[in-house]
């Protein structure tokens, strides 16, 4: 059966999430999660991305803080955005992105960088060559219309991390809710403490229409305050007001 050719509008609103290949865990360890977070940003571009290099680039400039950057070699020219990532979460076997497309194929360009890059990556240090995909197929796409369905979808992402302590709080609630409001609070593989205003990665995502929808027209700090707000009622309250809902 053809492939089916998804379009995607420019501006609007999309959830992107994939997992593993038979829920097989695609992030094994800290490195992987840093190898990923690395190619979100890098892949965000629209211009040919030759991951050695860019890596080098790093660590070139690194090596030479406090140089005058003028009289060094620049092995990329200026990234053109393909979306823009307003948020993210990473778990174990999944992960979610929650993007703007900017330019016209944006999101289909972007993700299929992602995978290649990645699965790459993984697939070189596990030595799996000739195993194949590492993601279960094309990765998943919902669009989101209005603020109400994105509010709870951020609501839901940045407290996905709390299944990491307790695997069936989505079910039952969670059984301690400040442990698992810390925690979430903690969790470094997403953009959550970015949105409240702790940094974290925060070149990776643009998050000035998080805040407006969550109240920044009261100030930055308003935004701030809200999200964490809410993420942590969300937890407080998932057994009696949200059962059943899953977004994976």
């Amino acid at each position: 059966m053809p492939n089916i050719q998804r379009i995607f509008i420019n501006g609007e609103i999309q959830h992107l999430f994939n997992r593993g290949v038979e829920k097989r865990d695609i992030f094994m360890e800290d490195s992987d999660r840093f190898r990923f977070i690395f190619c979100l940003y890098e892949c965000n571009d629209a211009n040919f991305v030759i991951m050695r290099n860019r890596i080098n680039d790093r660590i070139f400039r690194k090596n030479y803080i406090g140089a005058t950057y003028a009289n060094l070699p620049a092995f990329q020219t200026k990234r053109e955005l393909l979306v823009e990532i307003v948020a993210f979460v990473l778990m174990g076997n999944h992960y979610h992105l929650v993007v703007r497309q900017l330019v016209d194929g944006g999101i289909s360009l972007f993700m299929k960088k992602l995978s290649n890059s990645y699965t790459g990556y993984f697939n070189d240090k596990y030595e799996r060559k000739g195993v194949g995909a590492l993601f279960q197929g094309r990765f998943k796409s919902v669009h989101v219309k209005g603020d109400g369905q994105f509010l709870h979808l951020i609501e839901y992402l940045f407290s996905n991390p709390v299944e990491i302590i307790e695997p069936e709080w989505k079910m039952r609630g969670a059984q301690d809710v400040q442990k698992a409001i810390e925690f979430v609070n903690d969790y470094k593989w997403s953009s959550y403490q970015d949105s409240i205003g702790v940094k974290n990665f925060p070149s990776v995502t643009e998050r000035e229409f998080l805040w407006q929808v969550f109240g920044a027209n009261k100030g930055i700090d308003a935004g701030q305050k809200n999200i964490k707000e809410y993420v942590a009622e969300w937890i407080q309250n998932k057994k009696f007001l949200f059962p059943g809902l899953s977004l994976e």
